[in-house]
């Protein structure tokens, strides 16, 4: 199947800012591999809590555990992005590491959430580490590939906005339902989070989730997958290849940008999300059914966030969006926390529920703008890169913004579990309902949860100040690429 054919009516030859619009249901369809990483970033919040509050594994263990596997899972994802770059297969060159990836990542994510009980700590520390890497590694052999082929999909520098907020959007729906099942099904009723019997099947009900979305995103779109271009450089052993390919992308300075800038801010994604069930449950003292609505309200927040983005890109600047999102997230890190830790604000239960569903909501709507944002400018990296070096290194770039926010989020999380430690936080807290901490305590789980993940936020905004593709530039990036396809195509005929 030819690619015009899934695009819209329109004129035979586009221009770069005139490019023909994919189909909405192409988009849908895609849009349905979302599953896969919002699923298992919907869930992992639970994994530190359940690991150290519930089961009573040492902070420093769960993080250490959650590190090792996001940080080996990081290094492997330039490997996996070389190998999507580089299938040669009548499905394409994604479709196929997609179809092996969901069903495995599924399996995992229910073996993650049900360990052996009463074994040692050390036991348990491996089981949290091997079952953990499997799930970050299987979901990048879908993933990666999932979302380079989203890259691939358009060349427009808003039509590729589209399909992001698509999938986006989708990643908001999936989270919802997911949260629903969460604290409506398995959490619902007295001890909540802190039941320890609920989790198991959780997990696997999770999982079946994950593998569905998967499925139908690959039957969905395969026709059109298997319609893209191929890989147009010589095959070659990745393993040999890889080492010259992360040396290529790296001697792109947009790319260098945001990967470091992107570095940074996951480490106080990764301490930020570790924390946020300790800080509702034992400092906001809220229930359930309570943070069930706080987790609706930055979903709401990215709904909010989503569709406000592609407007915001037709009047600015994809780096000034980014660092609008970065500011708002920032924001709500600094001043909620803050007002808590110095006592100024000290509302529990339901009387606590306001502020923090407002303060996440800004949040999300924050978030909204980076997610739409941010990974736009990676997919406009890489189409600079293909006119500076001759090859598309698609997923070898979504491959090291998932080695950027993997290590660094597992680094965030490492230094959370190490402050618990640090704080004395008691291992039999999450089993005890009600437990009151101390006031200093509360306090400092404050700072480590606000306004410590804000100052990393706001290097990391100082850091992206250097990407310079503005929307002029890639109009001529997106020219220069047709004109060497073209080329191509014209010394392979004459060949």
């Amino acid at each position: 199947m030819a690619l015009a054919d899934e695009r819209s009516d329109g004129p035979s030859a586009a221009t770069p800012s005139d490019p023909p619009r994919l189909k909405v249901g192409l988009k849908l369809l895609y849009a349905f591999g979302q599953s896969v990483e919002s699923g298992y970033l919907t869930v992992a919040p639970f994994i530190f809590f359940y690991y150290t509050a519930v089961l009573g594994l040492s902070g420093s263990l769960v993080g250490l555990a959650l590190a090792i596997s996001m940080v080996v899972d990081a290094v492997l994802d330039p490997l996996i992005g070389s190998l999507s770059d580089n299938v040669r297969s009548k499905f394409g060159r994604r479709l196929p590491m997609m179809i092996l990836g969901a069903p495995l990542m599924a399996l995992t994510v229910g073996l993650l959430f049900g360990p052996p009980l009463a074994v040692a700590p050390f036991v348990l520390f491996l089981w949290l580490t091997i079952t953990k890497l499997a799930v970050r590694g299987f979901a990048s052999v879908f993933n990666l590939p999932y979302f380079a082929l989203g890259a691939e999909m358009a060349d427009g520098y808003v039509e590729r906005s589209s399909i992001v907020a698509y999938r986006t959007i989708a990643g908001i729906l999936i989270g919802v339902l997911i949260t629903i099942i969460a604290y409506s099904v398995f959490f619902a009723g007295e001890g909540g989070l802190q039941r320890q019997g609920s989790y198991p099947a959780f997990g696997w009900a999770m999982a079946v989730l994950c593998l569905a979305g998967g499925a139908i995103c690959c039957l969905g779109i395969w026709r059109f997958a298997a319609g893209l271009p191929q890989p147009r450089t010589p095959q070659t052993s990745v393993l040999r290849s890889l080492g010259p390919e992360v040396i290529e992308i790296f001697r792109n300075a947009s790319f260098r940008t945001l990967f470091l800038s992107a570095l940074v801010i996951y480490v106080g994604v990764g301490m930020n999300a570790a924390l946020n069930s300790h800080a509702y449950i034992f400092v906001w003292k809220v229930l359930p059914e309570t943070i069930q609505l706080i987790t609706f309200a930055y979903l709401f927040g990215l709904i909010i966030g989503v569709p406000i983005t592609p407007m915001l890109l037709k009047r600015m600047e994809k780096r000034t969006v980014v660092l609008l999102g970065l500011a708002v997230v920032i924001a709500t890190w600094i001043v909620l926390p803050s007002l808590r830790a110095a006592g100024i604000l000290t509302p529990t239960g339901v009387a606590a529920l306001p502020w923090l569903a407002g303060s996440v909501f800004i949040a999300g709507v924050g978030t909204g703008f980076l997610a739409i944002a941010y990974p736009s400018m990676m997919a406009d990296a890489a189409d600079e890169h293909e006119v500076k070096f001759g090859a598309r290194r698609e997923g070898l770039y979504f491959a090291g913004l998932g080695f950027a926010s993997k290590s660094a989020a597992g680094l965030g999380q490492l230094l959370a579990g190490v402050a618990l430690d640090f704080l004395r936080f008691p291992k039999e807290a999450g089993r005890q309902v009600g437990v009151i901490l101390p006031d200093s305590l509360q306090s400092h789980l404050m700072i480590l949860w606000g306004p410590l993940p804000a100052i990393l936020a706001i290097i990391s905004a100082l850091m992206l100040l250097p990407y310079v593709i503005t929307r002029t530039r890639h109009e001529g990036i997106a020219t220069a690429q047709k004109l060497k396809r073209a080329e191509d195509v014209s010394a392979g005929r004459s060949s």
